[in-house]
């Protein structure tokens, strides 16, 4: 490989597991799963609720485009909305006992994946490159907010 393209084999290795793992769930039951709510359960995961407009913001996404996911994630039984307990015009939006389950199951499949990794490279490497993933993410989070979101 060519010295410059560690974002490339970043995005690429990001890409492959999240393959893998979506063909897993879909083979444990979870066949309505997209890829791009992945970054919606996650931030939901992270918070005790959000609105829609939050929701939006986070995804890089309108809000009409927020609430369409929204409604489609809670016809397949992923999310709740309930009253916004501070604005009565917004609707919180949760994770449902099911979305909370595939989160779950992605947490497994992940702990599986690296399992498989250190078994290639050795524990004491994966734990390195770990180590220097969180450093890179550290510096850039000087100077913007690094979260989990799609690139679009």
């Amino acid at each position: 490989m060519l010295q410059g393209d560690l974002p490339a084999l970043l995005a690429m290795s990001f890409r492959a597991i999240m393959d893998q793992i979506h063909g897993q769930l879909a083979a444990d039951g979870f066949t309505d799963v997209r890829p791009a709510h992945g970054f919606a359960f996650h931030f939901l995961s992270h918070r005790s609720g959000a609105t829609a407009v939050e929701l939006g913001e986070h995804l890089g996404i309108t809000k009409q485009a927020a609430v369409q996911l929204v409604d489609e994630l809670e016809k397949r039984g992923y999310v709740e909305r309930t009253p916004h307990p501070t604005d009565r015009r917004s609707r919180l939006i949760t994770l449902s006992p099911r979305g909370w389950q595939c989160i779950e199951q992605v947490v497994a499949l992940s702990r599986k994946t690296e399992d498989h990794w250190a078994g290639l490279v050795g524990e004491d490497r994966l734990t390195k490159l770990r180590e220097d993933l969180v450093t890179f993410l550290g510096d850039a989070s000087r100077e913007q907010t690094v979260t989990l979101r799609p690139v679009w």
